[in-house]
């Protein structure tokens, strides 16, 4: 007998699971048995006495009567035309490969051909069918009696994925509905899955649910030994759709009780508790607001004022578009928390970035922001900024004025995480664009609070997260959403041109700008490398769309910025910002490009997010097929931020026919970025949704999909949430640790021990 939990060296033999740890990092025989089917081979229809309908796949056994080499009449080389008589019929089938085929299709010999219906006017035809060709009399319909299987296609790989050791094959395969058939490789094939996992059903011994039986009984969901027996072995389509759907709520079930683990850990955790005060800083910055806060601004920051209060540390996640006001409300909560005597950390991606936080908040605090100078309001706290490119002079300011308490609000990059890095009461921490940052790196901040308290956590993000990710990834986090733009924003025009095939148009963009700036307006020209002879130049990444003429090189910003400096902006100011220029350097371009003193700002995606300049209006961005969707949405955000209308110009070099061109038509129809990261989610793979990254080539849920289950999802939330609210529950069913420990490797854990 076989236990899930046993090695498959063990139970299966090095030769054979050597390769499925190396190639599948598969160990052990629950690894193999949670290693599903990805589609289905059906035997298909049984040839009646009608003609059958096109498209359906039929199997049959036949005689081979004729075998014949013809010529193909549109193009060159020849195909095998076999005439197969069954059940009185006589059946035309055609093969390409010939000449290999020519010796094994031989008239008089027996076999089982499957495939699909095809018509050619009135006949219809199997093109080249999966094949094995079998020996003995029509009673028995064995295999060849040598023990090799002579066949091709999928019935071929059935049939040798059912022989023993003595080349003996089961055909009882062959009677089977339904078929699996799994990701495999050149040395490990779909068909040894098969083999194995069947040997592994066949000796598993009894199996502990993990889930409580109220649960599946409310749900009518099967249990986990005849769900891992239907996934693989159906017999109808229906065991196959109950084994799904039993299967596809563990995966989601596993995830929310981890989520509901991490949730319940916070709350248990002590955190300073903030309540709001009627005659601090953040009161008086409410009085000097020179507009009035959205309706959507004001019920968030009562939902964070309300969290803040507690002695427990708010998780929450505040998303919403671009230009929707996140920054005052995040600042409002932090005012909040200094006025309780406790300190605030602004956690940036880029030093672009910190810098434009610090500036925009010192901005908008005023005097507020003046603690220690003349003329400073009575509760006026200070701005720090801390990056790791600023001098030494400027870093030790810093640190001192965080260490002291000097500073209420510390802005920063990396650097704010490094262990010489101290404050003097870090009461919350507010992270800009969660996506950019790993839980390893928000805990690191995190474990700077006082005597063993937990700061509060607001973690932001401009790219909206459909619901279904919502709940998958951050169940953890209360989420708040700001869904409307501040009065007098105008949504953002965008458009897409191709340069392969409207060049002209291209012109059109550069003259727009020209007219932009002429009525006292500022335009972006976003590039997606930087160039120089250090820079390789790697080429495109060509999609099944493109045809066969060689695909330009993407266009650097140094190129651009030459170009349009000497051609058409050579009247206009032209600014350059990238990544490799000085820390000095790029702030100096982005205070001139704020002053006004540039027109148009060459640059890369530095400017991605949180850029504010309201006069900016235009956006041309280059080589636009290599950005992705929500980086798209990000970068036009940029502009419109004033009063005035924004245009957003996508340039692409590929075909206007292709699906690259077609994935920026989607970006320009909507401005609605919830939309925009659906279609992103759809575009990517989902990734490993309790992972650091936001996609990747490794995912932990195997059936689950994030786009088509939120109502398997948002069941399992509710179910993970009821269980640990329910501590006798969770504590007589140790198989819910077990489900915990499935949604991760056990490389994973610390990371989600620490979040």
């Amino acid at each position: 007998m076989v236990a899930l939990s046993d090695r498959l060296d063990l139970v299966l033999g090095k030769k054979v699971s050597e390769p499925l740890a190396e190639l599948f990092d598969i160990h052990t025989a629950e690894d193999l048995v949670r290693y599903y089917p990805h589609r289905y081979m059906t035997q298909g229809a049984e040839l009646g006495e009608k003609e059958p309908p096109e498209g359906e796949h039929i199997t049959i056994v036949a005689t081979i009567a004729t075998a014949t080499l013809r010529q193909m009449k549109a193009r060159k080389g020849q195909f095998l035309a076999v005439s197969l008589a069954a059940d009185g019929q006589q059946i035309d089938a055609t093969f390409f490969s010939p000449h290999k085929l020519k010796h094994v299709l031989t008239p008089g010999k027996r076999g089982m051909f499957s495939g699909k219906v095809k018509y050619f006017g009135r006949r219809w035809n199997l093109t080249h069918p999966s094949y094995v060709i079998l020996g003995g009399d029509d009673e028995d319909g064995s295999i060849v009696a040598s023990g090799r299987v002579v066949g091709g296609g999928a019935l071929a790989g059935v049939a040798r994925g059912s022989m023993d050791e003595s080349g003996h094959v089961d055909m009882t395969v062959f009677d089977r509905k339904f078929v699996p058939l799994y990701p495999a490789s050149k040395d490990v094939e779909s068909w040894t899955f098969m083999r194995c996992i069947r040997q592994i059903l066949e000796q598993l011994d009894p199996v502990d649910d993990p889930v409580p039986t109220v649960v599946l009984a409310e749900r009518g969901l099967v249990d986990l030994r005849t769900a891992l027996r239907w996934i693989h072995f159906p017999d109808t389509a229906e065991q196959k759709d109950h084994a799904r759907t039993r299967l596809k709520f563990d995966e989601a079930l596993a995830v929310q009780l981890v989520l509901a683990a991490r949730r319940q850990d916070v709350s248990t955790r002590p955190a300073p508790p903030c309540p709001p005060r009627v005659d601090g800083i953040a009161a008086e910055f409410e009085h000097r607001l020179p507009f009035t806060l959205t309706a959507g601004q004001v019920t968030v920051a009562e939902e964070i004022s309300g969290d803040l209060s507690q002695g427990h540390p708010m998780s929450r996640l505040l998303q919403g578009e671009v230009g929707s006001g996140k920054t005052i409300v995040a600042l409002r909560a932090m005012l909040q928390v200094i006025d309780a005597g406790h300190q605030c950390a602004l956690l940036a991606p880029t030093e672009v970035l910190a810098a434009q936080h610090a500036r925009s908040i010192s901005a908008m605090l005023g005097s507020l922001a003046g603690a220690g100078e003349l003329g400073a309001h009575e509760s006026a706290t200070k701005i720090a900024l801390l990056t790791g490119s600023m001098s030494t002079a400027a870093k030790r300011s810093a640190l001192l004025d965080a260490v002291t308490g000097d500073a209420g609000i510390v802005i920063g990059t990396h650097a704010l995480i490094q262990d010489r890095v101290a404050f003097f009461d870090l009461g919350m921490v507010v992270v800009d664009e969660q996506h950019r940052f790993g839980v390893e790196q928000r805990d690191a901040l995190r474990s700077k609070a006082r005597g063993g308290s937990s700061p509060h956590l607001l973690v932001m993000t401009a790219t909206p997260i459909p619901r279904t990710i919502a709940m998958a990834s951050l169940g953890d986090l209360e989420t708040s959403t700001l869904g409307e733009l501040p009065r007098g924003r105008a949504p953002i025009i965008s458009n897409v041109v191709s340069d392969r095939d409207k060049p002209a148009w291209v012109d059109r963009a550069w003259e727009r700008i020209r007219e932009e700036v002429g009525q006292g307006r500022q335009a972006y020209v976003v590039c997606s490398r930087i160039g120089g002879d250090e820079e390789e130049k790697k080429p495109r990444t060509r999609s099944a769309s493109d045809d066969d003429r060689k695909l330009p090189e993407t266009k650097s910003a140094l190129d651009m910025f030459e170009m349009l400096s000497q051609g058409p902006f050579s009247e206009l100011r032209v600014g350059l910002l990238h990544g490799r220029m000085h820390a000095d350097d790029k702030d100096a371009a982005m205070q001139d490009f704020n002053a006004g003193e540039i027109d148009v700002l060459v640059c890369t995606t530095v400017v991605e997010v949180g850029v504010d300049v309201p006069n900016a209006t235009v956006m041309v961005i280059e080589d636009a097929d290599r950005f992705g969707i929500s980086q798209l949405h990000q970068l036009r955000g940029r502009i419109g931020r004033g009063g005035h209308q924004g245009l957003c110009i996508m340039i692409s070099q590929l075909s206007s026919n292709g699906i690259s061109f077609e994935r920026l038509r989607a970006v320009a129809a909507t401005n609605d970025g919830f939309e925009l990261a659906k279609l992103d989610l759809q575009t990517r793979r989902e990734g490993d949704v309790l992972g650091a990254a936001q996609s990747g080539t490794v995912s932990s849920l195997r059936l689950l999909s994030l786009i088509d289950d939120e109502d398997v999802i948002a069941d399992a939330q509710a179910c993970a949430r009821g269980l640990f609210e329910s501590e006798e529950t969770v504590a007589h069913h140790p198989g819910i640790e077990s489900m915990m420990k499935s949604a991760w490797r056990s490389d994973r854990a610390d990371y989600l021990d620490k979040s």
